[in-house]
């Protein structure tokens, strides 16, 4: 039993403390910068995290966003396969290692033994310190690209890394994820863009004989027609101090939108449809955009529904639906 869980809590309360002494407006100005690299649109093979006060700010401003929308795939991924535990985790381009608290977090009882690799030396001494005493793990410099050797694992992760790839060395990475894992965890941003490269790593992974656990409820193609819509969710993240300062934000949360797939070579029982969209509360109704075996669709839950019209104004997005009994 880990001494202190990898929770939200304990997550924000170890980043408090990396903040401890920094300037503010040294981190306020890091983050800012890393925020312009973050939304840019030029691939890099150079680590974005230079130096300390570059690491710290990154984690500090991205590690609980982060985290929180690895767990919302993790939890689709358990809803999926909830007898299946993994015992051995590797996180590609894992920096200061959110997805790793996010997995430790997930299987708390018996935390799988985590392999971090990253190609910013200042990132994964970061994460080392961070992570003491939380959960195991190996911190490993690599570079990740087309030469990248993972070792088997049972969990692979690879969270806002492929915006920061090549096209190859992307097609490169889920092929080696592929060989290596055997359930794979892709998440990124959830912007149109975002959305492109998860169906790309999507369809490789189906080809590589995957099947997919969540979000969708099936491995056919996905039917939201190319340029007309993209498929996101939304995790709400806590606020902290630097975020308020960086965003000029009064609000003590944010929502953190993201797109994911979860893709694994075992048996699994994905959800009958899931709730794409935030629920729409009527009076005497709820309005459901939902995405099934048959496609994309609407319904419409009334009063007139008994329980399920509870369920219906308690359901959120990302939700499965209609909810298990």
């Amino acid at each position: 039993m880990n001494a202190s869980p990898a929770s939200a809590d304990s997550l924000r309360a170890a980043l408090a403390a990396l903040l401890d002494g920094l300037p503010p407006n040294r981190a306020a100005q890091a983050v800012e910068r890393l925020i312009a690299n973050y939304r840019g649109t030029t691939p890099t093979d150079a680590p974005v995290l230079r130096d300390r006060s570059d690491v710290a700010a990154y984690a500090a401003y991205r590690m609980p966003a982060t985290f929180e929308a690895v767990r919302g795939a993790l939890d689709a991924l358990r809803d999926a396969a909830p007898d299946w535990e993994p015992r051995t985790h590797t996180d590609v381009g894992g920096g200061t290692g959110a997805a790793g608290w996010a997995v430790a977090g997930a299987w708390e009882e018996e935390p799988p033994r985590t392999t971090v690799l990253d190609w910013a030396e200042p990132a994964l001494t970061l994460g080392r310190e961070l992570a003491a005493g939380v959960f195991d793990a190996e911190w490993r410099r690599e570079r990740i690209g087309a030469a990248l050797n993972l070792p088997a694992s049972d969990l692979v992760t690879v969270s806002y890394v492929l915006k920061e790839l090549t096209e190859a060395d992307r097609v490169a990475l889920v092929t080696e994820a592929a060989r290596a894992a055997q359930a794979v965890v892709i998440v990124e941003p959830g912007t149109p863009d975002g959305y492109e490269r998860i169906i790309a790593a999507r369809t490789q992974l189906i080809d590589a004989g995957f099947t997919v656990a969540a979000p969708c409820p099936h491995s056919g193609a996905c039917p939201i027609v190319p340029g007309t819509d993209w498929c996101h969710f939304s995790a709400r993240v806590s606020r902290s101090s630097l975020h308020r300062r960086v965003k000029g934000g009064s609000l003590p949360y944010e929502d953190e939108k993201y797109a994911y797939v979860v893709a694994v070579r075992f048996p699994v029982t994905p959800v009958p449809s899931r709730i794409t969209r935030r629920p729409q509360i009527r009076k005497g109704q709820v309005l459901l955009e939902l995405c099934g075996p048959e496609g994309l669709g609407r319904d419409t839950v009334t009063k007139r529904h008994g329980p399920l019209y509870k369920q219906a104004r308690d359901a959120e997005w990302g939700d499965a639906w209609p909810p298990a009994d």
